[in-house]
């Protein structure tokens, strides 16, 4: 099957952008049933990336819940919903009890993750 360029419209900024035969190729050969709807920098913003330029975040733009850190009490940030009744560490914390090899902890329970 043959594709020619086509020029869509972004249902987010209402600009026009061009969706290629080669991005058709490749959306048919994926089995994708719908065109796109929005123009890269749309979607971009969409995923949380904000566009070009956002690599050198800590946290790959994901949304920072605050937390108390259960050893020292310090205020810190995590990538994740604090939940009560387990443990937050900042990042000082988690390394020095991550350094020791994980010991002490149920067996197939996950490390604590941490963000500062």
């Amino acid at each position: 099957m043959s594709f020619q360029d086509r020029v869509l419209t972004c249902r987010d900024c209402g600009k026009e952008f061009l969706f290629t035969a080669g991005e058709q190729t490749f959306y048919a050969e994926k089995g994708f049933q719908h065109e796109p709807t929005r123009c890269r920098n749309c979607r971009a913003t969409r995923k949380g990336g904000g566009g070009a330029g956002s690599a050198g975040s800590d946290t790959g733009g994901r949304a920072l819940f605050p937390a108390v850190c259960s050893e020292c009490g310090k205020e810190t940030q995590v990538p994740f919903r604090p939940t009560a009744g387990k443990p937050v560490y900042c990042r000082e914390c988690f390394q020095k009890r991550g350094s020791g090899g994980g010991g002490g902890g149920p067996a197939g329970r996950r490390s604590p993750a941490y963000l500062d």
